[in-house]
């Protein structure tokens, strides 16, 4: 279900409740944030506190010893002191040498696996290369947490005389058992707060849809063809007053537009389908004044080949003649475009024959294939071909040293592909998203309103029309559609 389909009731409704969620779930993220916070805290401290105590007595051992304080009689010194401080602050105390070697530990007994029997190196350095001589080691094993503290043993004259080693455990037991309460009771909290917010959020979407409604079901009501009411409510809030005000305001200018509205509609109905007959019509002329100039240059009572060409000269006209009476007959009919036919047709000789009627001798067609057939409209086709040769003539500057244009058919699996290339002036950056446009049109680069109905073609036969072009190197359309 969308939401931009559900009503502005149910809407209210659950954005209230989903703050609610939103703030519970908050803030109980927030709470376990800071309990996890509040604990870390905790066993740090309580770590160092310990740490305080556990050195204070260390040096008090080695102040009362008898033994030669070095660091080879350590397991001498505490040889039975070790166990009396750690069962004192209960925590389990391992010494070793400033190389690292385990000396003492206060375990009773203990394996090789249990405790180890040297620092690694990477903690030596950490604790050599710090400014108090300490570091802490944060350990997971077994599901459990364990922080190992390492730290410098100083003789009397300040200097290093074994590491000192603490294993803590961090026990979250009493901490988790105080947080699972908290929250539950947080539950319980939101659990009523959810239910009164419900009530809260049915009265209140009610409230303010009400109104709405009686506004919405005007609105439904209101016909252009009748004489509508105004809305009259009592009492209401200053944005539905306005919105009411609008309304009525509305239904005042409705009625005086009504009739002018029925009048500019006709009007507008018969002069976008002059424009877009006049314009059908223009396009079968200029290839037809085209193929008629062309004839009159190239006539030659004495060629032999006469005879053809004046047949293909007529049957271009023909065409061009069939194309003018099938747009007046759609005209009659009120259709915007002459009905489209689905001919099985040859894609080269179609566009050879469309290109007959150009005169420029830089216009260069080449056909990967001489038989690609097609389903399309025969007449339609040649517009196609006709309309973006005419645009690349016209992006052709006059004094352009070795114009071209080059028409390429090809075969792309299952669909025809035709090119027409130019190297004119190409399309401007703002204009090439403008480029189909039924409107638009720039006489620097030649595209009139005929692209857009090229656009119109191509897409009625599934096809696709596109175009790359370099401003001041030229450009190339791309017209391609699905063979049989």
């Amino acid at each position: 279900m969308k939401l931009n389909k559900l009503s502005l009731r149910v809407r209210i409704f659950f954005a209230m409740i989903l703050l609610v969620l939103i703030a519970s779930i908050l803030i109980a993220g927030v709470t376990i944030y800071q309990y996890n916070e509040e604990a870390r805290d905790y066993h740090k401290g309580r770590l160092e506190r310990k740490e305080q105590a556990i050195i204070s007595d260390i040096d008090y051992v080695i102040k009362e010893t008898t033994y030669l304080v070095e660091t080879e009689k350590v397991p001498l010194i505490f040889k039975d002191e070790i166990y009396r401080i750690a069962e004192i602050h209960s925590l389990r105390i391992n010494l070793y040498d400033l190389d690292g070697t385990l000396l003492i530990t206060s375990k009773a007994s203990f394996t090789n696996d249990s405790i180890s029997q040297c620092i690694d190196t990477d903690v030596l350095n950490e604790i050599s290369n710090t400014a108090e001589h300490r570091f802490v080691e944060k350990i997971q094993k077994n599901g459990e947490t364990f922080q190992s503290s390492y730290r410098y043993i100083l003789d009397s004259k300040s200097k290093p005389l074994a590491i000192l080693n603490l294993p803590y455990l961090e026990n979250d037991d009493f901490l988790n058992k105080e947080l699972d309460e908290f929250l539950e009771r947080l539950a319980y909290a939101y659990l009523f707060m959810m239910l009164i917010a419900i009530i809260l959020a049915l009265l209140l979407s009610k409230y303010i849809t009400r109104t709405l409604k009686t506004i919405a079901d005007k609105i439904n009501e209101t016909r252009l063809e009748k004489r509508n009411k105004k809305i009259d409510i009592a009492s209401s809030s200053e944005e539905i007053s306005t919105l009411i005000n609008s309304y009525n305001s509305m239904i005042d200018e409705l009625e005086e537009s009504a009739v002018k509205l029925a009048t500019s509609e006709r009007e507008q109905a018969w002069r976008e389908m002059a424009k877009q007959v006049a314009h059908e019509i223009k396009n079968p002329l200029t290839p037809m004044r085209l193929s008629v100039q062309s004839f009159q240059r190239k006539f030659n009572p004495d060629d032999e080949n006469i005879h053809q060409k004046v047949d293909e000269y007529s049957q271009t006209l023909i065409q061009q003649i069939d194309t003018m009476s099938s747009i007046a007959s759609a005209f009659s009919n009120f259709a915007k475009m002459p009905a489209q036919k689905n001919e099985t047709l040859n894609v080269t000789n179609i566009v050879k024959l469309g290109l007959d009627i150009f005169s420029e001798d830089y216009i260069i067609f080449s056909s990967e294939d001489e038989d690609i057939v097609a389903n399309f409209d025969r007449t339609q086709l040649i517009r196609v071909v006709t309309n973006l040769v005419k645009n690349g003539i016209q992006a052709i500057p006059e004094d352009k040293e070795n114009p071209r244009i080059e028409v390429k058919v090809a075969s792309e699996n299952d669909m025809v592909k035709i090119t027409v290339e130019d190297n004119g002036v190409g399309i401007t950056e703002e204009n090439k998203p403008l480029i189909f446009e039924p409107k638009f049109t720039t006489k620097t680069s030649g595209m009139g309103l005929g692209l857009a109905m090229v656009k119109n073609i191509v897409e009625t036969y599934k096809g696709n029309i596109t175009f790359t072009s370099q401003q001041g190197a030229g450009t190339t359309f791309s017209v391609t559609f699905p063979k049989l």
